[in-house]
């Protein structure tokens, strides 16, 4: 079995022809040869990624999904733009070579980007890692630290200052949601309205020192070291980073964060193994991510609710896409289920909550 992250063949509807694309990168990156092969990677439900292997180099593409486009999402020049200044002071961003803004060549923007060859943890840990309990857990705490590190990261002096507006982030943050899950309403959506009124009446106000929000921060989102499992050589998927309260991107990693004693229905939504013996749970998360940090934490069920909802409307989105026949991604059809099981998380935690 390869441990490494492994391409496959191209989902129906998603192909990239390799005849447009080569001679654009032939005259943006010196020293490439013939036609590159082209695959995808599995993963990830929203920008597509793709597998470019030339004989000399390999690549990652990354491109906008095909059909409805929430209007902020998929900034392909802002994810570009991230990763290169920001890998300055964050090493552990892969380095982007090219931005194409011409929609003639692929038929959408699209940015290419070096090939970090590692491992990609899934809903399982590999037994081949060999990783026993004590290692998982020092392996969990290692990712927590990147989180950290990240949040501590000066963004001001790698020219991020403008990437968002970190006054009134908790605010902005429940009503913008709130206004894309609206917009991404199917007949058969929840309506979430408790946890909106709740969320409203408990927000917080910002906490006083800002950060880089990566607004998606998740093991399937990291590359380890293949040769050596314990080290992470990589962070992906940047296309949400924003500035705002490093909290409230506690409460997104949080809401993927499925611990071993979840009830099975909410276990068949998890896509990483934060299940495994070793690993923290919620509440260890958050004690050991404020020992590090040094932020005190009195309530983190604000935060955590707030990573539910917000989920749910990144669900909501993509399900409205296959609902009305924009993707033929069958893997979407679910996504539904996924929606009313993430309101019924929120609830309990309402229920039990002494905010």
């Amino acid at each position: 079995m390869a441990l490494t992250d492994q391409s496959t063949r191209i989902r129906t509807g998603e192909e990239l022809d390799a005849s447009l694309i080569d001679p654009y990168l032939k005259a943006h990156i010196p020293g490439l040869s013939g036609l590159p092969q082209i695959s995808q990677f599995p993963g990830g439900a929203s920008n597509l990624t793709y597998l470019l292997e030339y004989p000399e180099q390999e690549f990652v593409l990354r491109r906008p999904p095909f059909g409805h486009k929430a209007k902020s999402a998929h900034d392909m020049g802002r994810e570009f733009r991230i990763l290169n200044q920001l890998r300055e002071g964050f090493p552990y961003c892969p380095k982007a070579y090219v931005h194409c803004t011409d929609e003639s060549v692929i038929g959408a923007e699209f940015y290419v980007m070096e090939r970090v060859n590692g491992i990609i943890l899934r809903s399982e840990l590999p037994a081949e890692l060999g990783l026993d309990s004590a290692k998982t857990e020092a392996l969990c705490k290692s990712f927590i630290d990147k989180f950290v590190e990240l949040h501590q990261v000066d963004y001001n002096a790698y020219g991020l200052g403008d990437l968002g507006k970190p006054e009134g982030y908790v605010a902005r943050q429940i009503k913008g949601w709130s206004d894309r899950y609206e917009k991404a309403l199917t007949p058969d959506a929840p309506q979430w309205d408790v946890v909106k009124a709740w969320l409203n009446d408990k927000m917080p106000a910002d906490h006083p020192t800002s950060s880089i929000v990566h607004n998606d921060y998740r093991f399937d989102n990291v590359i380890l070291d293949p040769n050596n499992p314990m080290q992470i050589i990589g962070v992906l998927d940047w296309e949400l980073t924003t500035l705002g309260d490093p909290l409230m991107d506690l409460g997104n990693t949080l809401a993927y964060w499925i611990e071993a004693d979840d009830p099975a229905p909410v276990q068949m939504m998890r896509r990483q193994p934060s299940h495994a013996p070793g690993m923290l749970t919620r509440r260890e998360f958050v004690d050991y991510y404020a020992q590090r940090s040094g932020i005190q934490i009195d309530n983190f069920d604000f935060y955590y609710t707030y990573g539910l909802f917000r989920l749910a409307g990144i669900v909501q989105q993509i399900y409205y896409r296959f609902y009305h026949g924009q993707t033929q991604d069958k893997r979407f059809a679910q996504f539904i289920h996924m929606n009313k099981l993430l309101e019924q998380m929120s609830l309990q935690v309402i229920q039990k909550s002494s905010l």
